[in-house]
């Protein structure tokens, strides 16, 4: 490729990814507009205009970003991104999570940093760089500027508890991002080559023995697997969802999740036969982990911490059902946890505004707070897999994909993960339906910090509510613009 050719594919590949153009000058504008007005016209009233600001970023983020949907499908910079309807449709996603955060942010008046929006911008961007990823240094890249916004997020919450779990969110963090980086230079060693479509890679893979190739797997997913939190990089989970704010847990919880998930697709496509496997089985211990330790939670954002470490098994089932089908049902699964999760904590607080969420906080609210409490309820019924609402349709597409794919490919792994999905399933109710009946079923506790009553946050509840029940009478909604990638 001479130079001419360069510059033009040059050319081109900026003008594939101008969100994330967009959002790196938008991060410093950001920066810069938070000095000058801070200084003339004080914090408080800074405050509201930064996030206003924000708020119109993430408006013109999404705008830009679905303008890609008719895109055709090709490489930015090869091959280091690679940009399709798959990438824009996770990349909204994300987005899409980051304008609810900050809405919940606004509806339950928190008063964060003015720092806090500059860092959620450039989590978000390096989200939908991850999304489009298709090289392994781009993927490890994208996700230490994701990693390392997070880390200051919790750490710069104007919460006690906040600088304990940045500490070990960054900890965790680092340790599973040099094993990340070990394992990639393992895979480039053996292959001579880190882009995850190339042939070389799967062959080069194969040449060798199986531990060797193994290891090679599961160190390289160590990255992925802690932002997934998974077991056995899920330790940081409980103390960051409990320190850090409601709505930044909110986010934390979904949106990186939705990232990896599409990475972790894109490498079964190369991987060799044991990355299925390796997946499969961290998938079971997950959802086991994570439910059974549930149960004996006493604080609602730790016992939706546990219940992350289980959703997040439940997202790799599709992945490793390796089927057109069972990709579409991951995705599905991903769009369905996003709504059902984001709302789960926005209903919390709202409940229990800016409080330390004991369980027993929540007995008898149902009562005072009958609309809040009943859409919690409907919520939580959907996390747990139940008709009629979405979760139970997600939950039934990606055990069907998982079924589908034994029948054709006989293995026993896959008889085993859905044996053991499916009884995890039950065990869930236990704690899933722990909120609903302290809210009905007991008396009010004197000590209940008095909930967010707000016209917004009722009417923001009945949204999600809605979205949640017309994807479960109606999932083809969805399911067509999965079907178009």
């Amino acid at each position: 490729m001479d130079i001419n050719e360069q510059l033009l594919h040059i050319r081109q590949s900026l003008s594939g990814i101008v969100p994330e153009i967009f959002l790196g000058v938008f991060f410093c504008v950001f920066l810069i507009a938070e000095l000058i007005i801070v200084k003339r016209i004080g914090y408080q009233r800074a405050s509201g205009w930064l996030q206003n600001l924000a708020l119109l970023g993430s408006i013109v983020t999404l705008c830009l970003v679905m303008g890609q949907w008719n895109c055709e499908p090709s490489f930015r910079f090869h091959p280091l991104l690679f940009l399709d309807k798959q990438a824009v449709f996770f990349k909204i996603l994300i987005v899409v999570a980051w304008m609810f955060t900050l809405i919940h942010v606004r509806v339950l008046k928190y008063d964060f940093p003015p720092e806090f929006n500059a860092l959620l911008i450039a989590s978000v961007a390096g989200l939908n760089l991850l999304t489009m990823s298709t090289h392994l240094l781009s993927i490890y890249l994208s996700l230490e500027l994701v990693s390392i916004s997070s880390y200051l997020l919790v750490a710069i919450s104007p919460y006690k508890k906040a600088a304990e779990g940045g500490i070990k969110y960054l900890l965790f963090g680092a340790a599973s991002s040099a094993v990340m980086l070990y394992g990639i230079s393992l895979i480039y060693g053996l292959t001579g080559t880190m882009n995850i479509t190339s042939e070389a890679m799967t062959t080069g893979l194969l040449n060798n023995p199986e531990p060797v190739i193994a290891v090679a797997i599961v160190l390289t997913l160590a990255g992925l697997l802690f932002k997934l939190s998974l077991v056995p990089f899920h330790v940081w989970t409980p103390d960051v969802y409990e320190a850090a704010p409601t709505p930044l847990v909110s986010f934390l919880s979904v949106a990186p999740k939705a990232a990896v998930i599409l990475i972790l697709m894109r490498l079964a496509n190369v991987m060799p036969a044991q990355y299925l496997p390796i997946l499969g089985g961290i998938a079971l211990i997950s959802i086991t982990f994570g439910n059974v330790a549930a149960l004996w939670q006493t604080n609602a954002r730790r016992l939706l911490a546990y219940s992350s470490i289980a959703q997040a098994g439940y997202l790799l089932v599709g992945v490793v059902s390796y089927s057109r089908f069972g990709f579409e049902t991951a995705v599905f699964y991903t769009a369905v946890y996003l709504v059902i999760n984001m709302a789960a904590f926005f209903l919390v607080d709202l409940l229990q505004p800016r409080v330390a969420t004991v369980l027993s906080s929540f007995e008898g609210l149902g009562k005072r707070q009958v609309w809040i409490s009943a859409v919690l309820t409907v919520i939580m019924v959907a996390l747990a897999g139940l008709p009629p609402t979405a979760g139970f349709t997600s939950k039934l597409l990606i055990f069907s994909a998982l079924w589908e794919s034994y029948h054709q490919q006989g293995a026993s792994w896959m008889l085993w993960l859905l044996i053991g999905g499916i009884l995890n399933a039950a065990v869930s109710l236990a704690y899933y339906l722990r909120l609903p009946y302290l809210l009905f079923f007991k008396d009010t506790n004197s000590m209940s910090v008095a909930a967010n009553g707000s016209t917004t946050g009722k009417f923001l509840a009945g949204l999600l509510l809605l979205v949640v029940l017309l994807l479960f009478f109606n999932p083809d909604l969805l399911m067509h613009w999965i079907a178009t990638f």
